[in-house]
């Protein structure tokens, strides 16, 4: 069949799940609604294996590969902290759901908390040298706050007491003036939920300088410049929105600025889900690509909050993060022979990794997996397939044009 006739079959077929999967047959995506979400826990099962498996036995530090960019000095104190917590980031949700495998890998991620925070264990973590740590030890208080039954609550006391400890040891780190200012913040929020002392200030410094550096239509400036980059996704929407529920059920000194907080994130995650193409690629800008599909931690985040921007469905969403899954990890090369993730966008692409970019920098991917937070008769999982807004912008189906907020 010639491509204009495809073309016109696919916009002759206006029914939503109908039309979804014959675009997703154009460009080579899967569309059953079951598959997804099978898809999705198989890879981030996939991801995850080797690194819970082998921290959970206290062999990480054996078993991992440090693979960083060419001339990149050696990583091996911080990439270890780098993979829990940013692994545990985006697994966090599933799970707290306690959904087929879930309790089996909670218990691992468990024994890996410990591994990593317990003084005789040979896996034990730098929180507190260099500056990098301060970066992680967030991810993981962020992945605490995301599952606190599982991460959290059912923890042993002398797990909590090293987990506590490691997070205060990283206060002697100075956070730049950027986004980090927000893995402060996430950690303060961490000991907040944990009844610890907290500090008030670290959290109302980061939360009223993203306000100054607010650039308009969804966007704040990573500092006060702005990046054309995803660090509106990786970092700044998703630990904002954490950061304020968190303190919002100790504190109320935040909560006139969470309207506007929200606004801007449910127009950040609008322009996320336009970004993504008909055939999953997205636009390879700025730092850090190297996380893959930790690229949509933002719009797997609203999913997962059921705050989606009006005029985007959880349908359209999840069938538009599927096939980012899909070509960011299913590429060939993702992945060496033991399971671990290789430095790329799609495939192994060693230059794409920055000087601050090794093996367990590149377990930020899994944050695109948050929706499997949500229990398998959601919307988000049984709804119809859709198309997302490229795939029908560019089969010629008539699409309300985009504003700015």
């Amino acid at each position: 069949m010639s491509l204009a006739l495809t073309r016109r079959s696919i916009i002759r077929n206006t029914a939503g799940g109908a039309l979804a999967r014959g675009l997703a047959a154009q460009v080579g995506v899967a569309a059953s609604t079951e598959a997804d979400r099978e898809y999705w826990k198989r890879m981030l099962i996939q991801v995850a294996k080797p690194m819970l498996t082998a921290l959970s036995q206290r062999r990480l530090k054996i078993d991992m590969p440090v693979e960083s960019a060419p001339g990149v000095t050696d990583r091996r104190n911080y990439t270890y902290l780098e993979a829990l917590g940013r692994l545990l980031s985006g697994m966090a949700p599933w799970l707290e759901s306690g959904d087929g495998d879930a309790p089996r890998f909670a218990e691992l991620a468990r024994a890996s908390i410990a591994a990593a925070v317990d003084p005789a264990s040979p896996d034990l973590m730098n929180f507190s040298q260099g500056s990098q740590p301060v970066v992680d030890a967030a991810f993981l208080a962020l992945g605490i706050l995301r599952a606190p039954v599982e991460l959290w609550e059912k923890l042993d006391s002398a797990t909590k007491s090293h987990v506590v400890s490691s997070m205060l040891a990283t206060r002697v780190i100075q956070p730049g003036f950027n986004n980090w200012l927000l893995f402060s913040a996430t950690i303060e929020a961490f000991l907040a939920h944990a009844g610890e002392k907290w500090d008030p200030m670290r959290v109302d410094y980061a939360i009223r300088q993203h306000e100054q550096w607010y650039k308009g239509d969804g966007l704040y400036g990573d500092g006060p410049q702005f990046h054309w980059d995803y660090y509106n996704s990786y970092v700044i929407h998703p630990m904002l929105l954490q950061v304020m529920d968190t303190i919002s059920k100790v504190s109320k000194s935040w909560a006139p600025l969470s309207a506007g907080v929200m606004t801007r994130a449910k127009r950040y995650a609008a322009i996320q889900e336009r970004v993504i193409a008909p055939d999953g690629s997205f636009p390879a800008i700025g730092r850090s690509l190297a996380y893959r599909c930790g690229a949509f931690h933002h719009l797997a985040a609203m999913a997962l909050r059921k705050d989606l921007p009006d005029g985007v469905t959880a349908e359209q969403v999840r069938g538009a993060l599927t096939a980012v899954i899909r070509r960011t990890l299913d590429a060939p090369g993702t992945f060496d022979g033991q399971g671990w993730l290789r430095i790329g966008l799609c495939g192994h692409q060693p230059a794409i990794g920055e000087t601050y970019i090794s093996t367990g920098s590149l377990y930020l991917c899994t944050t695109v997996f948050l929706p499997l937070g949500l229990p398998a008769n959601d919307v988000f999982w049984t709804g119809p397939s859709r198309p997302w807004t490229a795939q029908k912008v560019w089969s010629g189906i008539d699409v309300a044009t985009d504003h700015a907020v």
